[in-house]
């Protein structure tokens, strides 16, 4: 479950209005500085820590924050705390330094007047995004020169389902007006209920899942050093059902709209429910493979045995310049032991004959249940056949439609073009094992997530609402102790009946869910979710079949409406760069040569697993900074352009914006008529959005206007000192830089 946090940094990063935004409810401290001091100045926050415990819906927050006055004079300050929209708050208390404090519930009108009051002296928007909401303030005095206060806060409310699916939110976000990143921050969840857990999901933050049955589960989140700038949400779902099905959906009105399916088993499966499966295990015992390596192979293949189940039938396969067999055909599980044996005795030499190892263990295969074929190399093909199309050809042709196929490359000499090609024909998946990684860990930690599967061959249909465009694509089976997270876009909305369908033990089984697709609003991180595994989709089919225009064009569309980065639109933190024009967008992609992409070293593992990433990913955002360059808000992407804050959907040659001075009277009108604005006003005060149709500029000054865009030559150069993407820039198309 968890997704590897660098990606954040490369993605730049990234919820159904029946089911409320429940637990908004994080702390600020305004400090009010002497009257000798002219300059604004803010807390660092030490450290903030939550603990939540749910049960059966009601969920009870603990809040523990250390605020730091790092000025060398004593400070007042006012503790805002936003009340949590549309819940039932049962019991709600605060302390500092260990004594309870007393304080004032305000009406969101009330809040409101305090926000616009704070904004106008401090000329900072940031606390705009909590408009229309009710808060609890209080006062805070003394904060001593270099002083620390500790505020802890206990609040309990009830939160809402809908068929089974319940959603908390906790407002990470407010940390951004701490003076300095965070030393630490963790977030604890503990989930009780009298129904099953099914699917456990965030789409904000790279979290931690412990499922101590069907009924218990643990939700951790932990990062130091960090300004956290996102929501921390969590979903989860119940239901009596063997398999439980929830649907998430996002539409804005006269556009299709985006969905995201949340599909997973019970956690405590019946044996009978598992599909009894043949597993290859393929095992690369080249020269180059002596020493730790296949010392760590072979440890991986001990694991895989000891964990077969019952059911499941098995071979071991070695290869290198020829190819030999632990038994000419398939074996039962209850001969694991004797195949350590077997793999205990292998060792190191020769050649690596790849078409070879595929040939022999493909003709072993049948179509009667699910085939594994777990293939580990740490080479390129250099005996019998070598030609990477023909092998990939021949495994075609051999393979049955059961054939799963998960390679493993081992370092830095291996084909990833051959294998991510051989692994996505075949509805499988690559890792890599690098240099200082563990084969064995990687390896067990794989088989583990895939050793129990359920339903395989899954087809998603629904009738009642038209559905296209669905990533991951192909569909990958489904197995116990995982869930899939699907996201795609529909047409229209209203009522669907959705059907999975799939293999079980040879028999097709069926689950259908009645459902609805919103018509008008919902989760806004859908798109940008939808957005960033399409975008994976399409690097993968560059990588593997070349950059078509048509592809690149995608991207660009796609990365630029979204704030997402990627190889084609890293010109999205360049201010120098048009990328709101037609014809400007049309310049880019421009330039990239036709050249193929590196197929091995360490710039194609690390594009590979890039391109990886991006098609799976689950989480948009992970609790990271944005770019100086990018902002994330809501289903809009802001970049910044000649020191404004630009909406991606604005476009100079078609949009006229009406000016808007900052702090005006004409700009809290609009936020009183408009709330739910206050989170887009709430980016700068130099600030261009696309609001219902029309984009607003809002300006310290109000002879400003609208900037005019001039198209520019393509520069194809990746940005200097902006080191993760640049970094990543390299790996991906450095070989395709125009001199």
């Amino acid at each position: 479950m968890k997704t590897k946090v660098w990606i954040a940094g490369l993605v730049a990063l990234l919820v159904f209005p029946m089911v409320a935004d429940v637990a908004h409810a994080d702390g600020i401290i305004i400090p009010i500085p002497p009257p000798h001091v002219v300059e604004p100045v803010d807390l660092a926050v030490k450290y903030h820590r939550v603990s939540v415990v749910i049960r059966d819906q009601v969920a009870t927050t603990e809040v523990d924050q250390v605020f730091v006055n790092e000025s060398s004079y004593q400070l007042e300050g006012t503790y805002i705390f936003p009340l949590p929209e549309e819940a039932t708050i049962s019991d709600f208390a605060m302390f500092v330094e260990g004594k309870r404090l007393s304080g004032q519930m305000l009406s969101a009108e009330e809040a409101r007047r305090i926000y616009e009051d704070i904004v106008r002296s401090r000329r900072d928007p940031a606390l705009l995004e909590y408009v229309g909401r009710n808060a609890f303030r209080a006062t805070i005095f003394p904060i001593e020169p270099h002083g620390e206060k500790r505020v802890q806060l206990r609040y309990s409310q009830v939160l809402l389902a809908n068929k089974g699916l319940i959603k908390y939110v906790y407002p990470l976000n407010t940390e951004r007006f701490s003076s300095k990143p965070l030393e630490d921050v963790a977030i604890t969840v503990e989930i009780t209920s009298r129904e099953p857990i099914k699917s456990i999901y965030s789409p904000s933050h790279n979290v931690a899942i412990e499922r101590q049955d069907d009924y218990h589960a643990t939700v951790s989140f932990e990062a130091t050093d960090i300004k956290p700038d996102t929501d921390f949400t969590l979903y989860y779902t119940v239901s009596e059902e063997d398999l439980g099905l929830n649907l998430l959906s996002y539409k804005d009105e006269g556009e299709d709209g985006f969905f995201l399916l949340l599909v997973a088993p019970s956690v405590e499966v019946d044996e009978s429910q598992v599909v009894a499966k043949d597993v290859f295990l393929v095992l690369d015992t080249s020269g180059s493979m002596e020493g730790e390596k296949i010392e760590q192979a072979k440890e991986a293949l001990y694991f895989v045995l000891d964990h077969l189940n019952e059911d499941d039938r098995f071979n071991v396969i070695a290869y290198n310049t020829g190819v030999t067999r632990y038994a000419p055909g398939l074996r039962p599980a209850s001969e694991a032991r004797q195949a350590r044996d077997f793999v205990r005795q292998l060792e190191a030499g020769g050649g690596t004959n790849i078409h070879r190892a595929f040939m022999e263990t493909l003709r072993m295969t049948s179509r009667d249940r699910p085939q594994v074929i777990i293939f580990l190399t740490d080479g390129l093909p250099t005996a019998g056949i070598t030609d990477e199309e023909q092998i990939i050809a021949d495994v075609a042709r051999e393979a049955p439609e059961s054939v799963r196929i998960y390679a493993f490359g081992v370092g830095y000499d291996v084909n990833t073009w051959l294998l991510d090609t051989i692994t996505s024909e075949h509805r499988g998946a690559t890792g890599y094992v690098e240099p200082g990684q563990s084969i064995e860990e990687e390896v067990s930690a794989f088989y583990a997530k895939v050793s129990a599967p359920l339903l395989s061959d899954i087809e998603l249909l629904v009738d009642g609402v038209t559905v296209d465009d669905i990533y991951p694509y192909p569909l990958p089976d489904l197995f116990a102790g995982s869930q899939l997270v699907v996201a795609g876009r529909y047409r229209q909305g209203g009522p669907a009946t959705i059907t999975l369908r799939g293999n079980l033990n040879d028999q097709i089984k069926e689950y259908r869910y009645e459902a609805y697709f919103i018509k008008n609003g919902g989760d806004d991180f859908i798109p940008r979710l939808w957005a960033t595994r399409k975008i994976g989709y399409l690097l993968r089919e560059i990588r593997l079949h070349g950059p078509e225009k048509e592809l690149i064009d995608q991207i660009v569309s796609l990365g630029v409406r979204y704030g997402i980065m990627t190889p084609y639109t890293s010109f999205l933190i360049d201010d120098r760069q048009d990328i709101l024009t037609d014809q400007g967008r049309a310049f880019i992609g421009q330039g990239y040569a036709a050249a193929p992409a590196p197929t091995a070293g360490p710039d194609a593992v690390a594009a590979s697993k890039a391109q990886a990433e991006l098609g799976s990913a689950e989480v948009v955002g992970g609790g990271e900074s944005e770019s100086a360059q990018v902002k994330h808000v809501r289903d809009k992407a802001f970049v910044l352009r000649d020191g404004i804050w630009t909406d991606t959907a604005y476009n100079p040659d078609r949009m006229k914006p009406r000016t808007v001075v900052f702090s005006s009277d004409l700009y809290f009108d609009l936020l009183r008529a408009n709330p739910r604005w206050g989170v887009y006003f709430a980016v700068g005060t130099e600030v261009i959005v696309v609001l219902d149709g029309q984009a607003y500029r809002i300006t310290r000054s109000g002879a400003a206007d609208s900037p005019a865009v001039t198209p520019k030559a393509p520069r194809i150069e990746p940005p200097e000192d902006y080191g993760f993407i640049g970094y990543i820039w390299e790996i991906l198309f450095g070989h395709m830089r125009k001199e």
